[in-house]
């Protein structure tokens, strides 16, 4: 096998893996909070919102450590051990346990953390200039199809269901581990790169999979690393970056989390309401799908760069916005057990909120994928720390809205982020222009980015 075709093997792989295990986790997320609500006339007590908001905050502080673990690790162990952290916290949801669920909260908000920075070494060491475009819409297309085969089970599987029985919950939680581990073995597949070395090494820094060195070179990796991070993290780019990465994790939560638990509290969809959490999945996942795989293949013939992609992301979301503020009941985000009975501006319709499902995958891949092809295309020597950084803001910012979730009505929910999203696109654009500037100095091709 060539070196190129061993690259996109690899870039395969890593997509599949994150296919099964996200599968499962958001899967999980999307039905949490129902199954959660279930739960709390038992001996359970806990919330989908608190234990989200455990995870990002713990994710985001683990990030400044992450990329040294996977200096001293190294990243095929790193994804390996994360995976396994993932399939343990899907798995207190088969016989849950209040302490247990928030104790695993906080152990898969590390594993996170290890994970997807080892991800971001795994995607820049895999791609150069001319690829980095198309391996991240194809990492991005197969992480994102996790979206759709998890809740087509859950949209047949509670179909005219206004309960959740015991035997429901286990039968999902049970399959979803399974799948997780799935994706976790599939790390192994991935194949060694001669000559690597692992992050935080000067020059081809970020190699993955790299021989294995003394205890003293480990240990002097996991410093440098760290060292990076601190010193990316104050850098012009990174800065504007931050904002524009801010909103993906408050978009992250709010489609990911608040938008399936909206849609199962609405009182007019009637026996649909809970099965509607599923379907409202699966087109958050044809537009991920549909918007990775479209911004990966056209990146090798895309002349203009990546501002007209975030551009579209943007729009695409503020139509999703506005048609949310007037389908959905204000306190629909945080209703209780028996729904809400409320209307918003219209009666709600249950075709405007999948539309909206889908506009909110197009739009969250739109954003996404031009992140982490700017990301890997300006740090190509600094991977694993810029990835950490890319991550720490993201889900610091998710840590928040899952907070807030638990007591803000949806119309000020929506209003953050139209606020945010708006500045984070101004500072792409900023950040863009540059690169391009930079790459013209250098004599490059701009279609190549």
């Amino acid at each position: 096998m060539s070196p190129a075709s061993k690259k996109l093997f690899n870039i395969i792989i890593l997509g599949l893996s994150f296919m099964f295990i996200f599968t499962a986790f958001q899967t999980c997320g999307n039905v949490a909070q129902t199954v959660i609500t279930n739960l709390n006339s038992t001996d359970f007590h806990g919330s989908g919102y608190t234990s989200m908001s455990i995870i990002y905050g713990v994710f985001s502080a683990s990030n400044l450590i992450s990329p040294s673990v996977v200096a001293i690790v190294g990243p095929q162990l790193s994804m390996v051990v994360s995976g396994v952290f993932y399939s343990l916290y899907i798995a207190v949801f088969i016989q849950p346990a209040t302490w247990a669920f928030y104790t695993a909260s906080v152990f898969i908000g590390i594993a996170a953390a290890v994970l997807w920075t080892a991800q971001g070494n795994c995607l820049t060491v895999n791609s150069d200039e001319n690829t980095i475009g198309r391996n991240s819409g194809v990492f991005w297309a197969l992480l994102q199809s996790s979206l759709f085969f998890g809740n087509l089970y859950i949209y047949f599987a509670w179909q005219g269901k206004t309960h959740i029985s015991e035997g429901d919950r286990r039968t999902v939680f049970i399959a979803l581990t399974v799948i997780s581990l799935v994706g976790t073995v599939l790390f192994f597949l991935i194949r060694r790169h001669e000559d690597t070395k692992a992050p935080g090494e000067e020059d081809s820094a970020n190699e993955i999979l790299g021989d294995s060195s003394s205890a003293q070179n480990r240990l002097t990796k996991a410093v440098a690393a760290f060292k990076k991070s601190i010193k990316l993290s104050f850098t012009k780019e990174i800065l504007l970056l931050s904002v524009t990465t801010a909103y993906t994790g408050l978009e992250l939560t709010f489609f990911s989390g608040v938008y399936g638990t909206c849609i199962g509290a609405v009182n007019r969809f009637g026996s649909e309401g809970k099965s509607l959490i599923g379907l409202s999945g699966i087109f958050t996942g044809v537009g991920e799908i549909l918007g990775g795989g479209v911004f990966g293949l056209l990146s090798k013939s895309n002349r203009f760069g990546r501002n007209p992609v975030v551009m579209l992301g943007i729009l695409v979301h503020f139509i999703a916005f506005y048609l949310i503020f007037f389908n959905m009941p204000n306190d629909a985000p945080i209703a209780p057990m028996e729904g809400t009975d409320d209307v918003a501006y219209m009666i709600p319709s249950k075709e405007v909120a999948i539309f909206c499902s889908f506009l909110l995958g197009l739009g969250d891949s739109c954003f996404n994928t031009q992140l982490l092809s700017i990301l890997g295309f300006l740090y190509s020597e600094d991977s694993a720390p810029a990835f950490a950084i890319f991550k720490f803001v993201q889900s610091i910012c998710a840590a928040v809205a899952y907070f807030y979730s638990n007591y803000f009505l949806l119309q000020w929910q929506l209003l953050i982020m139209v606020v945010v999203g708006f500045f984070g696109t101004i500072t792409f654009f900023v950040v863009e222009w540059e690169a391009a500037a930079a790459l013209a100095a250098r004599g490059s091709d701009y279609s190549s980015i």
